[in-house]
């Protein structure tokens, strides 16, 4: 222990350096402090009074110092920490961006108009969900398909619409067979910019067409309902975020076992026995897959919207849309799975997308697949059952439930503006007959022209150029709005059509009045039997809160 060189101090430890490193003796106020003309201890002898007002007044200084300096450390660490966290957090909200690949809303050929809001200011939302079977990658290689079809254009093999209402109290999922053949818009592709003329063709090619911005083209020029967003993933997106679900409960009434047949080649190999299953991974690509041993692609389709009934259930009993870690999980394999369109193309707009279904109860979800007939130009294809489902898409349009007993029956549809006077609508007649199969009616278009004339819409004229439609319908230009609409429809009222045959194209510059095969003959519009309207019937409806629906196994693939 060294001692104090001032005479009468005292012994006092000697530290070096006092005043650094955190050192403050001010930090000790509760010492004695030097009495008049003593020391610190308070004896007689002390130094003299300036000398210790000198180092007091120091002391004191250093210990302010020294209390702001621990303060600032304080400050600082609790800086880095709040910075550290936060850059962690934007760091990783990044990286989930960046997982996400975007591509563009439409191919250039949009055609349906936004719904109005409703008194609260919600509009319903629709959501085209894509399922691409390409194999250009490892990935999707290994799950399904030859190297033959590598660098082959994908098919847009499964297509559902996803409608929220406007109240977001229900919700129904409509899926169209990809067999399904319809007129495709013009579409431009958003990576080449290759344009291709508009055609009629099978649904599933609209993707290789012009991206998934071309199937929504393609889904509004047939139904008119406008499609807010698209989101796809591919085979290997499907075994990710089926994994990630940590599976869904299916149903067999029999042992399945989807495998090649003599004569009927490829298979899922799904192979499962009677009865309830949880799948996941590559399992559940195999359900969602499974095409000839649940008998068509109809078949098909149901069975793809038990296993999504079954999904929302999974991620509601797991609390899925209000515990963040397991947001976060699924985020992440979301992020790198799916690919969506430009307008949805961040992880805080997927979650907003997510939670519009947090809240629908699931007796309130129903899915089922559009009500169809027989492709009159090959068996294997189908069509969209006329007037049934353009009765579909109407109740899509207008927001109506897809279960009866939830339909609206009360208050009146705003009609838009009154419609032009006849005797100056220009309206184009074509000749569609042919669409069946079987030879054109000659002079149908002069023929309805005539007719349309006696209603008072004198300026009807016939086109030269023939057209191809099952049903006769009314199309005006989208760029003509609600005017158009209310023009189009008086036509369709003053020849006794259904509402329903009014549709908004792209492709038409004028009132166009198309005669389809349902009209080959006669001088007043065919009426339709009522039950043969009903836009339900044969659509293997399932509603979400069925937990015992199974599906059939076609015989043959029975083990």
């Amino acid at each position: 222990m060294g001692r104090s060189s001032t005479s009468g101090e005292g012994t006092r430890p000697r530290v070096r350096h006092a005043g650094q490193l955190g050192w403050d003796d001010g930090l000790y106020d509760d010492e004695p402090s030097a009495g008049p003309g003593g020391g610190r201890d308070g004896r007689a002898g002390g130094p003299d009074p300036g000398r210790a007002g000198r180092r007091r007044g120091r002391s004191h200084r250093h210990g302010r110092r020294g209390k702001r300096r621990i303060l600032r450390w304080i400050a600082w660490v609790l800086v880095v920490a709040i910075l550290g966290a936060g850059a962690a957090g934007y760091l990783w909200y990044e990286h989930l961006n960046s997982n996400l690949r975007k591509g563009h809303r439409s191919a250039g050929n949009s055609a349906a108009k936004k719904a109005a809001p409703n008194a609260a200011g919600q509009t319903p939302l629709n959501i085209l969900l894509i399922g691409s079977d390409s194999r250009n990658s490892k990935e999707n290689l290994k799950l399904g398909g030859s190297k033959e079809s590598v660098g082959a254009k994908p098919l847009a093999d499964v297509q559902m619409l996803l409608h929220v209402s406007a109240d977001r109290k229900n919700a129904s999922v409509v899926s169209i067979p990809r067999d399904t053949r319809v007129d495709i818009p013009k579409c431009v592709d958003p990576d080449t910019g290759h344009e291709s003329p508009a055609t009629n063709a099978l649904i599933n090619e609209s993707l290789g067409r012009g991206g998934p911005g071309c199937t929504l083209d393609t889904w509004e020029q047939l139904t008119g309902v406008y499609i807010d967003h698209w989101v796809m993933v591919d085979f290997a997106g499907v075994v990710a975020m089926a994994d990630a679900v940590g599976g869904a409960d299916v149903c067999v009434k029999d042992n399945v076992y989807d495998i090649p047949k003599p004569k009927v080649p490829g298979g899922s190999y799904l192979k499962l026995t009677r009865g309830t299953h949880k799948v996941q991974g590559k399992q559940a690509l195999q359900w969602l897959r499974t095409r000839h041993a649940f008998e068509s692609d109809i078949g098909r389709a149901k069975a793809q919207h038990m296993y999504l009934n079954s999904v929302i259930r999974e991620l509601k009993n797991q609390n899925a849309f209000t515990d963040t870690g397991r947001l976060m999980d699924l985020a992440e394999t979301a992020t790198k799975s799916l690919q969506v369109s430009e307008e949805i193309g961040s992880v805080k707009k997927l979650f907003d997308l997510g939670m519009q279904l947090k809240g629908v109860p699931m007796d309130k979800i129903n899915m089922l697949t559009m009500p169809r007939i027989a492709d009159t130009q090959d068996d294997n294809h189908v069509l969209p059952k006329p007037v049934a489902a353009d009765k579909l898409w109407a109740l899509l349009r207008d927001d109506e439930s897809l279960d009866p007993k939830d339909r609206k029956t009360s208050g009146k549809k705003d009609k838009g503006p009154a419609a032009a006077a006849p005797a100056s609508l220009d309206v184009t007649v074509v000749n569609g007959t042919g669409a069946d199969g079987q030879v054109p009616t000659g002079g149908r278009a002069t023929g309805v022209q005539d007719i349309l004339r006696s209603e008072g819409f004198t300026k009807a004229t016939a086109s030269t150029v023939p057209g191809s439609a099952l049903t006769t319908t009314v199309t005006y230009p989208k760029d003509s709005g609600a005017q158009g609409k209310s023009d189009a429809l008086s036509i369709a009222e003053a020849l006794g059509m259904p509402t329903s045959a009014v549709k908004v194209s792209t492709d038409v510059e004028t009132l166009t009045l198309t005669v389809g095969s349902d009209w080959r003959t006669g001088q007043t519009y065919p009426k339709k039997a009522a039950d043969d309207d009903d836009p339900l019937e044969g659509t293997e409806a399932v509603n979400g809160s069925q937990k015992d629906a199974c599906m059939d196994v076609y015989w043959p693939y029975r083990f």
